[in-house]
């Protein structure tokens, strides 16, 4: 998808409705969405492969041109004629975020772009250490295509992370790594998002509902959980100037699955997953994390000799 910015000053509001004015200074687009995540994976030193489609549209080839411009390959991206390329449009005055317009097809692929998905995902599995199911709800991560990549990955022994929504919460079945946040997790398990709520129980069991290896529950400003099969940890969160959560579960998604492909403990897993995202909460806008910040920090308590 393409995150698109309108940047401006916000200084009276509107004669015609309660709503501010912002005064346009500047416009922009980024890639967003699973894209986002390969900004990350490149960040951090590593080739991201994307799979994926976009629209038959405008903001479809601008999408395209994005990726070329980064140095990202297009390769594994197929054009679907159906639907149009989703881009959120953030309206930004005085650094603080007013507004967020949405052009989206949200129904589900049909069955012939399913079949091109699942064709193209499969013939580049061979040059992968590891595969991110980055799901937003947008009808491409199907049932079919979930559990069809899902049982090739396991067949070669590739490690799966997944970063899920709440449509598809329980289709994610046999993963390595599966990692919601408080508010997805509370949906899933038709709770109220409180603190009282007891995410750990929550976590483990959602770990034997899906076979998964270890899940990573992501609680904001409580840090994180991580567990597997014989250990629970709780890391709290490292204090941070919050600007803008915008494109921060991408950062975490990021690093996670590239501990995970490096084959790092679950307490590198979580702190270094838990860094990242603090530093892109720090920063306007979806960006992706800074490698040498991340690593500086990761020093600073004394995780660089694990590191090297």
């Amino acid at each position: 998808m393409i995150d698109a910015y309108f940047y401006g000053t916000h200084t009276r509001n509107s004669p015609e409705a309660p709503v501010p004015i912002i005064n346009l200074e500047k416009k922009e687009k980024r890639l967003g969405g699973a894209a986002n995540v390969a900004l990350n994976i490149k960040a951090l030193g590593a080739t991201p492969i994307l799979c994926s489609i976009v629209g038959d549209d405008w903001d479809g080839q601008q999408l395209l041109s994005l990726l070329n411009k980064e140095s990202l390959s297009s390769h594994g991206v197929i054009i679907d004629k159906t639907r149009n390329t989703t881009v959120k449009t953030r309206v930004i005055g005085n650094n603080k975020h007013f507004l967020r317009i949405d052009e989206e097809s949200t129904t589900f692929i049909s069955k012939e772009i399913e079949t091109e998905i699942i064709t193209k995902a499969s013939s580049l599995l061979a040059d992968i250490d590891v595969l991110i199911f980055q799901d937003y709800n947008k009808g491409l991560l199907t049932p079919h295509v979930i559990k069809h990549i899902t049982k090739l990955c396991n067949e070669l022994s590739i490690p799966i992370v997944v970063d899920p929504k709440y449509d598809q919460f329980f289709e994610f079945k046999n993963c390595t790594l599966f990692k919601p946040n408080r508010k997805e997790i509370a949906e899933a398990y038709h709770k109220k998002e409180t603190e009282s709520l007891d995410f750990m129980s929550l976590t483990e069991e959602l770990r034997n509902t899906l076979n998964a290896q270890k899940v990573m529950t992501t609680l904001s400003e409580n840090g994180v959980l991580i567990l597997d099969a014989n250990t629970k940890h709780h890391f709290q969160a490292h204090p941070r100037k919050i600007v803008d959560v915008s494109g921060a579960g991408d950062s975490v998604l990021s690093v996670a699955a590239l501990c995970v492909a490096s084959g790092l403990s679950n307490t590198l897993i979580a702190h270094l997953s838990n860094l990242a995202g603090g530093l892109v909460c720090e920063k306007v806008g979806v960006v992706p994390v800074d490698k040498v910040m991340l690593l500086e920090e990761a020093s600073q308590l004394g995780f660089d000799s694990l590191l090297l």
